[in-house]
């Protein structure tokens, strides 16, 4: 039977997977903006490409690593919340 207990464990695991699988990415973002700064900061260029473009290939980057990864926990997930659903119904 659907009680709030079991709605809330529902929304707290896929909160969980979610940040899970969005902290590589974000991390990776993250830091590559960082260094692009500092680069920009000491050589003193201004330009919003080499900003964004680094970034971006960071991300590809994380997400050809990463990416098998990531779909695993997120199959797994959906696997157990679909397993669920008899016991869920009642």
């Amino acid at each position: 039977m659907m009680t709030t207990t079991t709605v809330l464990t529902i929304v707290e695991q896929a909160l969980e997977v979610g940040v899970l699988i969005s902290a590589p990415m974000l991390l990776a973002a993250l830091f590559t903006g960082l260094l692009v700064s500092l680069f920009q900061a000491a050589t003193q260029i201004n330009e919003m490409t080499l900003s964004f473009i680094p970034k971006l290939l960071i991300l590809v980057l994380v997400l050809i690593v990463g990416g098998p990864w990531m779909l695993g926990l997120m199959m797994d997930y959906m696997q157990r919340l679909f397993t669920s659903i008899p016991n869920l119904i009642g």
